[in-house]
């Protein structure tokens, strides 16, 4: 009997602990044991009106549990909204599941549903209801019904893009070849041109429809900071004046509707371009080659190449635009010898600089963009050391000769040293003048035609060495082009 009544206990309390365990589990599973509430339905704002510029503001509805009929089943829920007075019949559905008793909707979302789902017109006020149902699992009785209303007003979302056009501007009044605004990443609505703009006047369009019937934003009568959104193209056509030209940041609020035009420093260009048939850029405006902005100062760019007969002008932008910004000289066929340049834009005055037959050969075009000067001037190679023709004079060497892209010298060299030593100057005048082809290596021997290129008196100051036996007459080639140098004897 002892043995018997131990094991009775030891089946019972398993048999206790399973159902334990049983029970805990269900519970933990499913938090709705015995639901007896009445199903209501709340919502955060009975009247809403949206805003753009508070794209985080949520309508949120909210409901009790219901009744479960003390069945310990789960409740699943759906939530409905609709027009008032549209009985629910082509509702707006939303299946919650179980266990969920709040669901919330942006305000953008809420409004592009509020415009395109329900066709509201912005700025009118409609009023909707909203009904939650509870359906008890594994239940034969009627869903339960609570319904509340609320009364919603949508906006007339502002353009996702933004553009600029008018005198002031290198498009012109050509809407199709308006210049397009930067969107802000942070700041819905907000849109910012940074750019040179001359003396004239501009607004902005929405797009680059060639429609004038398009949206424009242009300026309040009263306010030279504040806009006006003219739907269609409708309203004063009042645009924004520029007196003076240059560098300037525009930031375009379409949400405030403000507006603000700064003239600011620093080079109007960060980028300019050579454009011509008389350069290796050719007459492209898509890809042409660019300058070199100085490290020194920002305002000041250079470009070297070889000039063939032709003419050329230079490219500010933006690119693919013929009418838009360019350096061009004073008058057609100006000498290259002058400092003057015009900074303009558009297709009206298409001044250019010519390379006559007798001009040909390798320039360096210093352009400074702040004073408004430019300086073409022929690039020549001299050979400078007592191991070259014309020893160590840097104030009048004789230069090489140019035939298309090469420089060439042909004559002695060692002739007042035979072991002297030589390097190769672009310029004449003072010894940190200009910039220098140095050897890439000291004391380098002849037959290596490596280099490279130092400025001024900054060396290394690498130089080629004749060694004894090397005294002679050469043939000596460079091109600058592809960086390479022959020094051949002959």
């Amino acid at each position: 009997m002892r043995k018997i009544f131990i094991r009775t206990l030891t089946i019972l309390g398993a048999m206790f602990i399973a159902l334990l365990n049983t029970s805990c589990e269900d519970s933990f599973n499913d938090p709705i044991l015995n639901n007896n509430n009445e199903l209501a339905l709340t919502v955060s704002s009975p009247e809403m009106v949206l805003d753009e510029s508070k794209p985080n503001e949520n309508l949120t509805f909210n409901w009790t549990t219901g009744t479960n009929y003390g069945t310990s089943a789960s409740i699943s829920y759906v939530l409905q909204i609709d027009k008032e007075g549209n009985n629910f019949a082509t509702p707006l559905e939303y299946e919650m599941g179980t266990n969920n008793f709040s669901f919330s909707i942006n305000a953008v979302t809420l409004n592009f549903i509020m415009l395109n789902t329900f066709g509201i017109t912005p700025g009118t006020s409609q009023k909707f209801e909203a009904r939650i149902k509870a359906t008890v699992t594994k239940s034969t009785a009627a869903p339960q019904v609570a319904v509340t209303t609320f009364v919603i007003t949508p906006y007339l979302p502002v353009s996702k893009e933004l553009y600029i056009i008018g005198s002031a501007t290198s498009a012109g009044w050509d809407v199709t070849k308006a210049i397009a605004l930067t969107p802000s990443t942070s700041s819905p609505g907000k849109f910012v041109y940074q750019g040179i703009l001359s003396p004239g006047s501009f607004k902005l369009p929405i797009n680059r429809d060639a429609c004038w019937c398009q949206d424009f934003y242009t300026k309040s009568a009263s306010d030279d900071a504040m806009m006006v959104h003219n739907i269609g193209g409708s309203g004063d056509d009042l645009q924004w004046q520029i007196t003076q030209g240059g560098q300037y940041k525009i930031t375009a609020d379409l949400l405030k509707l403000t507006i603000v035009i700064e003239a600011i420093s620093g080079p109007s260009f960060t980028q300019i371009w050579m454009v011509g048939d008389a350069s290796p850029s050719g007459w492209t405006v898509d890809s042409p080659q660019a300058f070199t902005q100085s490290e020194d100062n920002p305002f000041v760019f250079t470009y070297e190449a070889n000039f063939v007969q032709g003419d050329f002008k230079i490219f500010a932008g933006p690119l693919g635009n013929w009418c838009g910004e360019w350096f061009r000289p004073l008058t057609n066929g100006q000498a290259l010898s002058s400092t003057a340049v015009a900074q303009n834009s558009g297709c009206d005055v298409d001044n250019k600089w010519k390379i006559s037959a007798s001009d040909v050969g390798r320039y360096k075009i210093t352009l400074d963009t702040q004073a408004n000067t430019i300086h073409i001037q022929k690039v020549n190679l001299y050979i400078v050391g007592d191991g070259g023709p014309n020893g160590w004079n840097i104030a009048s060497p004789v230069a090489m000769g140019y035939t298309n892209g090469n420089f060439t010298y042909s004559g002695p060299l060692g002739e007042s040293n035979a072991t002297g030593e030589f390097k190769i100057s672009k310029f004449y005048g003072d010894w940190c003048d200009g910039d220098w082809i140095n050897a890439a290596t000291a004391n380098q021997s002849l037959s290596n035609g490596n280099y490279i290129v130092t400025h001024g008196c900054n060396g290394p100051d690498n130089k080629w060495k004749l060694q004894t036996g090397n005294a002679g007459l050469y043939q000596m080639t460079i091109n600058l082009d592809t960086q390479s140098m022959t020094i051949v004897h002959q």
